[in-house]
């Protein structure tokens, strides 16, 4: 198996979680960030959550071909 790639997300998407994140911290905290502080956030989050994301992908594209399979068994004559 391949070692761990981390999640790449666009610049655009990554402009947009930034915004995103100031404009919680100014609405919520009545704080204003940084770029820099607001950028740092996805990163870690990303970091530290890859392998929980990834899991459960894994674990629902098994569920999802069990149950596929179970349909298929289940048009045997």
């Amino acid at each position: 198996m391949k070692k761990e790639q981390s999640i790449r997300i666009s610049k655009e998407r990554r402009a947009e979680l930034i915004a995103a994140i100031r404009d919680f911290y100014s609405r919520e905290r009545e704080e204003e960030i940084g770029e820099l502080a607001a950028g740092l956030l996805p990163d870690f989050i990303m970091e530290s959550s890859a392998p929980e994301f990834y899991n459960q992908g894994v674990d629902d594209a098994c569920r999802l071909m069990k149950e596929s399979a179970e349909d298929l068994l289940s048009l045997r004559a």
